[in-house]
């Protein structure tokens, strides 16, 4: 597994209410994360998966692709297995805030690349161009922080509880202490651009296992 060190910061997380696709729990609001922190570089393929957890759950049989059919409460378990075998630091799944700085790599726009999906053709696997299946991971292009499909190919979980955002400032944001839903984000190939966008929000139970439903971790040394 590779990560890549994404330095503290603030950004604007969530989206204008002129952006294509807008939804109004994406409520746009500056979040500062005062922590730098490690965050994979690609989402966990299924021979990471396999190597830890001895089987292969995805619908998309390829070492290389992302795992998938994975609940929130599986990569839970993945995470916990892996922290008892990690003799140094410990893994966990991004903040929501966290997911959407890196996504964004700096930038304001509806994707990383920019606002139109001729740009997102290179960085993205979704409906238009992934054939109705997942890819292996990295073929496209990385955004300007390193980090390969944070647009597309599969969703993924981060630790969050869904909750609507305040508008105000925040600091370090985790999301609420319980809920029902758990955040999901990225958008994957099953998906058109709308749903591809950084502040694009989307949640499930936290059972739920589907074959474009996949994660990545963050190392805290």
């Amino acid at each position: 597994m590779r990560f890549r060190r994404i330095p503290a910061g603030s950004f604007e997380m969530g989206s204008p209410a002129t952006e294509q696709g807008h939804s109004e729990d994406e409520q746009q609001h500056t979040v500062t994360l005062t922590r730098s922190f490690y965050i994979q570089t690609t989402e966990l393929t299924q021979a990471q998966w396999q190597a830890v957890m001895g089987d292969n759950p995805s619908s998309f049989r390829d070492p290389e692709r992302p795992v998938e059919n994975v609940s929130w409460l599986d990569a839970q378990a993945f995470i916990t297995r892996l922290n008892e075998t990690t003799a140094q630091g410990s893994y966990r799944l991004p903040t929501e805030a966290e997911w959407e700085y890196a996504a964004r790599a700096g930038s304001l726009s509806t994707f990383a690349c920019g606002y139109t999906e001729e740009c997102l053709r290179d960085m993205a696997w979704y409906d238009a161009n992934a054939q109705g299946q997942t890819r292996p991971v990295a073929q496209k292009q990385a955004n300007a922080w390193g980090l390969y499909d944070m647009h597309g190919n599969v969703n993924e979980w981060v630790q969050d509880w869904k909750a609507p955002y305040s508008g105000a400032p925040q600091t370090d944001p985790t999301g609420p202490a319980q809920g029902e839903l758990r955040v999901i984000r990225g958008g994957a190939f099953r998906y058109g651009p709308d749903a591809l966008r950084a502040a694009m929000r989307n949640t499930a139970g936290p059972s739920l296992r589907v074959d474009f439903v996949g994660f990545r971790l963050v190392y805290l040394p």
